[in-house]
This record gives C-alpha cells, sequence and structure tokens, in this order.
C-alpha cells in the first residue's frame, strides 16, 4: 500500500483537548464505522454511538441496519450511508481495491474526493459500479437501482467483461439485469435518506475548518505530509471525522467547502479595522480571543462562513438555512447527531 495513502487517512487522535481527548482509531483500510443512529449490527453484534470507539467492517464482514442508519468511511474524501432495514457486505477494504455489496436496501455514497491511487467499487443485484469521479451516488437493492445524483459513474451487467455504461449525473440505471441503458430521473425526487445524508454533509463540513485549523497550529493528531495533515480527521467538539484536503480548498458536491490545513487561515482572517480620524490600526484577531459564533465558540466572525450556499438540488434544503447562516467552527458534539 502507497505510503502517502496510509498518512492520508488520518491516524486521528490524541488531540488533547476537551472531554473527547483520545481516539483510538488508527485504520489504514476502508470500512470504519464512524456515525450512527438506531439499531446498528456489525455481524450479530448491536453497536452503540460512541467517541471513544470505532467499529471496522473486516473483509467479507457485514453490517446492517434495522430502525437506524449508519456512516462509513472508505477511501479519503468517500463516505457512505447506509439507510434502514438495509445491508452490505465488504468485499476488500484496501484503500488501493474498495470493493463492497449492498444486500438489501439502501444506500447514498458521497464522493468529495476520490484519490488517483484508489479504487472504489459497488456490486448491487447484477451490477458493478465503479466510482472515480465526484459525485452523489443512490444505490437501492430492491429492484436493483443506480442514480447518479451528480457525478459519473461505469456501470457493467452481468459479466464484469463487458463494456462498461457511463451513467453520468441526472442518469439513472437498472441494476437487476444483463442489459440496461441509462435513462433520465428527477433529481428532486428524494426520500429521507438522501435528506440525512445531505445532512450529514453538511455536518461534517460545518467541522471541517476548526479541525484543518487544529492540524496546522494544534497538537499533532493525524499523520500527514507535505505542508499539514489530511485524510479523515476527528473533530471533539463536534463529535465527528470530517474530511480535510490536503492542499487548497475543494467544495463538496453537496456544495459544501472543505478547507486545507494550509488554506483554513482565509477563514479566520480578520481584515485590520481602522480607527476614524487616521488613527492606528489594529491587525487581524488572534483566534483564541475572536468572539464566539451562534454555535459556539468558533473564533471565526458571524460574518464569516465557510460552508458555501446551500446546494443547487432539493436533497440540501433541510440544511440551507443552517448552512447560511452559521460560522464553521468548534460546535458542540451534539451538533452532528441531530436527524
Amino acid at each position: 500500500m502507497p505510503i502517502r495513502m496510509v498518512a492520508r487517512l488520518g491516524v486521528v487522535l490524541a488531540l488533547g483537548i476537551g472531554p473527547a481527548a483520545a481516539q483510538p482509531v488508527t485504520s489504514a483500510k476502508s470500512g470504519v464505522v464512524a456515525y450512527l443512529e438506531g439499531k446498528v449490527y456489525l455481524e450479530n453484534e448491536r453497536l452503540e454511538f460512541s467517541t471513544v470507539h470505532f467499529p471496522q467492517i473486516k473483509e467479507n464482514g457485514t453490517l446492517r441496519t434495522e430502525d437506524g442508519r449508519a456512516e462509513v468511511l472508505l477511501t479519503p474524501g468517500v463516505v457512505l450511508r447506509l439507510g434502514e432495514n438495509s445491508s452490505l457486505k465488504m468485499i476488500t477494504n484496501r484503500l488501493i481495491d474498495t470493493r463492497l455489496e449492498l444486500l438489501t436496501g439502501s444506500a447514498v455514497v458521497e464522493a468529495d474526493n476520490v484519490e488517483k491511487d484508489t479504487s472504489i467499487t459497488v456490486v448491487c443485484k447484477s451490477g458493478t459500479v465503479g466510482l472515480s469521479k465526484m459525485g452523489i451516488y443512490r444505490f437501492d437493492a430492491e429492484p436493483g437501482r443506480l442514480r447518479v445524483f451528480k457525478g459519473l459513474a461505469d456501470a457493467k451487467l452481468g459479466s464484469e467483461t463487458v463494456e462498461a455504461i457511463l451513467v453520468p449525473g441526472g442518469k439513472a440505471i437498472s441494476l437487476a439485469g444483463d442489459t440496461a441503458t441509462a435513462e433520465k430521473f428527477n433529481i428532486e425526487d428524494t426520500d429521507s435518506l438522501d435528506r440525512w445524508s445531505s445532512h450529514r454533509g453538511l455536518v461534517l463540513a460545518m467541522a471541517n475548518p476548526s479541525a484543518a485549523k487544529s492540524a496546522s497550529t494544534g497538537p499533532a493528531f493525524t499523520v500527514g505530509m507535505g505542508l499539514g495533515y489530511c485524510g479523515w480527521v476527528w473533530n471533539p467538539w463536534y463529535g465527528v471525522y470530517t474530511y480535510v484536503p490536503c492542499y487548497g480548498s475543494m467544495y463538496s458536491p453537496y456544495g459544501y467547502r472543505y478547507w486545507s490545513p494550509n488554506s483554513v487561515g482565509q477563514v479566520y482572517y480578520h481584515p485590520p479595522v481602522y480607527m476614524g480620524g487616521g488613527g492606528p490600526s489594529f491587525g487581524s484577531v488572534p483566534y483564541n480571543t475572536a468572539a464566539a459564533s451562534s454555535i459556539g465558540s468558533s473564533g471565526v466572525s458571524n460574518s464569516v462562513s465557510s460552508v458555501s450556499a446551500a446546494p443547487s438540488s432539493s436533497m440540501g434544503s433541510t440544511s440551507s438555512a443552517a448552512a447560511a447562516s452559521s460560522s464553521a467552527g468548534h460546535g458542540s458534539s451534539g451538533g452532528s447527531r441531530g436527524h
């Protein structure tokens, strides 16, 4: 496995601040169950949400839900959200070759960034779907269907030796037979799983700036490379893993912005305030002395939001107001647990 991929997964933890100071996740594989609600089972063991223990789906292991949902970290920047009464099997959990099968129910994959040296494949019914582009992908085991809200997927039906069918954003394809044609669907036609995934995407994006800030200036709590730390990074104030890109900034397919450690300073910068009459000016406000925001001690002015405007589709409508009105600093861990 390439060393930089182990680094970018983000061996998270030992932050040393706040009540959630020791997070024992040092995984260099896909399949970490990072968040759950309700009844979720790994094999036959009932899982409980915890900020100090994150179970891993091993190869050939199964994760299933009853009245519950689960968020599973795949490769850096790619997360799968499993709906109610659903199940999946992890075929392989290597970063360079992550393959899983949706056995029952439904799942949404949010791909914020797909690394060049990673591979993500989802098997559903007779279809084998490769995900190599940023996007939002919805899988349903019954009747066997893929809907691409944004992005581009390649689907092979039946034998994997057949030519792949490209499925762009706004198109759907049946995965139940040996032949199919990608057809247009209404991207406004969403359900509770789609809306929950959009909300979770917002929570992760809101947790990004303070995680990226801590990665660049605070105690080393990830394994990284280059100018800073990157990958899946633990944010103890929100109680979630968030994605931190290695360089620059980027927008998720839901329309929310993610900052890297070397670019997040733009969020926390306060322009100089000049006194009237040509008096002295004051420089940028230090991070640790900035005023609290409406959602916690963020250190970010309420006039600056690191979360972008709402997504273009109705999938993000339930979280648009929150994105527009809140700053993106240190939130409470309870903020990540809402529906």
